[in-house]
This record gives structure tokens, sequence and C-alpha cells, in this order.
């Protein structure tokens, strides 16, 4: 018999609404399961643990993220997939960090949760969990995982982790992947993309990578962004990769005031690597002179990454004992599917 783990570290979908505060506070993992009956009718064995105390996704911080990379390594010889419920606000930043940490990954690892309580009366959370355990011990013809890698599934929909961003506080569509095709959708049959899953890496065996260098920030461009700002920002000794979110296909006003400090950042042996504020699209440099210009004082494309799979893969990248050249080279590169070519 299959066996799948559910790892529940809290969320929206386990939380009830405190009669005396009005405020919704999180329930015991025994209260989930009672809520959902169906599990009982699975052909494969769900097996459960629960984060103690359950953490509110807001408060995510990465050493979450190391703690849940071993929860799965240590329990890997012995299931067939995880399914791991959180928070939605921060899920994007988790499944882009796993991915990236847990390398030889040929499991399924489905994040998901829900925009309302599993006990409210129109809750999401029921099919979201109901769907994620089902595609966790799906097995193709060979008996092998369908999906052997990071994802997150939400509303009929199952995206690449680190291709998943949020861009909805009130619809139960909460997700997009802009720049990547659905793994799988679901309706009366689960239809499942092959050519968009990364396939089943023979030989591979798990690592994880679980250092992170969390000197990294965002620096946002932005009309009548002041010069102080980037001065002061790329001045800070502590600081070794900003994330430069720019706009269009990477353009950025061509003023000394940034160019200038980004330049001597990038000469000390910092890092900048330049995403899009746009949520579909790529970056290209080399497509206009505002992007151009940022190219020629040091600042790396990261191609159509997310801003949720730029952070995390720069903590990777930075804790890596590798050259400054070779951190960029390897953030420029895809390293399991979070960029394109």
């Amino acid at each position: 018999m299959k066996k799948i783990l559910l790892i529940y570290t809290g969320g929206t979908i386990g939380m009830v609404r405190d009669p005396a505060t009005g405020l919704l506070r999180p329930l015991d993992f025994a209260h989930l399961l009672r809520q959902i009956p169906e599990l009982n009718q699975f052909d494969f064995r769900i097996d459960t643990r629960t984060f103690r105390p359950v953490v509110d996704s807001s408060e995510i911080q990465p050493p979450f993220w190391q703690r849940l990379a071993r929860m799965v390594v240590d329990a890997y010889e012995d299931y067939d997939g995880f399914v791991i419920l959180h928070g939605t606000d921060t899920m994007a930043f988790t499944a882009s960090a796993l991915s990236f940490m847990l390398q030889g990954l040929n499991k399924p690892v489905i994040l998901t949760g829900s925009q309302l309580p599993i006990g409210t009366l129109r809750t999401d959370g029921k099919e979201n969990l109901i769907s994620s355990l089902e595609i966790a011990a799906a097995r193709d013809e060979n008996g092998k995982p369908m999906v052997p890698e990071v994802s997150v599934y939400f509303e009929y929909k199952l995206f690449r982790g680190n291709r998943t961003t949020k861009y909805s506080a009130e619809t139960f569509n909460a997700f997009q992947s802009p720049n990547y095709p659905l793994l799988a959708e679901t309706g009366v049959h689960i239809h499942f993309n092959r050519n968009a899953i990364r396939p089943f890496q023979a030989g591979k065996e798990l690592q994880i990578q679980e250092e992170l260098d969390t000197r990294v920030t965002f620096l946002k461009i932005f009309p009548g962004l002041p010069g102080e700002v980037v001065a002061t920002l790329c001045e800070l000794a502590w600081l070794k990769g900003i994330i430069l979110e720019t706009y269009g296909a990477g353009n950025a006003p061509t003023t000394p005031d940034l160019l200038e400090p980004l330049g001597n950042f990038v000469k000390r042996g910092g890092i900048v690597l330049n995403i899009s504020q746009c949520s579909a699209g790529s970056v290209d440099m080399e497509q206009y002179e505002t992007g151009k210009r940022l190219q020629d004082v040091g600042v790396i494309s990261g191609k159509d990454l997310t801003k949720e799979a730029a952070l995390t893969k720069m903590m990777h990248v930075l804790a890596q004992d590798l050259t400054v050249e070779e951190k960029k080279s390897l953030l420029q590169s895809p390293i399991c599917g979070e960029m394109n070519e």
C-alpha cells in the first residue's frame, strides 16, 4: 500500500474564528482531520505530522524552510509522496525554497492550503487537500510518480512550485504561474501535462542543501526613487545580493544616482539580479538602452524568475562555496526548472 505523509504547518485551512476577538486562530490537527472524513476512503495510507506550535505563514522565516526540508528528507524513504498544508501568504516562497534545497527529488512534494477555514460551509480546503493527496499518490504506467517535484495545488490547478506566485487575497483562485504551464488540472478526471512535469531522475538520490545566505534584499524601482536610498543600501557592508525589480523587460532610469551605487556594489563583490515587476514576460537587458546600461555596470539578468524564486535562489546560491563569477553563472542558469534557458 502506498503511503503519503501529510504535514500540517499551519495556515487558514486549520483555523477557526475566536468568538471573543473575532480573529482567526489555529486549531490542532485533530480538528482538521475531523472535518474531512473522506480521507478514510483512499486506497493508500495517510500518516500525519504537525508543527508544534503551528505557524502563521506571515511568520515564515528561512529556518522554517530548513526544518521542513529536513522533515521531508528524514521521512523520504518511508513515504511515496508528501502533502504540506501551509498558509497562502508565503506558500510560493516555501515552495521555491524547497525546490532548491531538495536536490535529486524523485517524489511529489505538494503544498496546499485554503482561503477559507476547513470548518466553514463554503471552504475550498477540502477539495484542495483531497486532490493534493490523490496527485501525490498518482503513478504512471511504469509505477513512477506522476509529479516528482515540488508543486503547489490550488483551486483545481497544480503549479510548479518555483514558478508560482500569489496574486489574490480574496478569490479561491489565489495563485498563478504566468511564465510556465500548469502541471495538472483537475475536474472529473485529473489531466497531467506530462510535457511540463520534470521527468523522473533515474539514479538520483535525494540530497538536502539546506544552507541559505540571507544577506539579500529587494530594491524596487519606482518614479521618484531617492538616490540616497540606493546609495545607503549599496553601501551596507553585510549585504551580498540585491534583487532589482525593474520595469518591463528589465529597464530602469539611467541616472548616475542609480547606476553608480549599483556599479560600486558589484565591484566590491556584490551581486545584483534583475527581475521584472511584470508578472508575465522575461528580462532582456539588451532590448533597450535603459536595460543595457544596467548590464554595463554589472547587473545580471534574472530572466523570467518570480520574486519568490529570485529570493530563495539567491539565498541558495550565495551560500555555496563558489567564486562570485560562478555564483553569477548559476543564478542565470536553471537549477530545477525555475527559469527558461
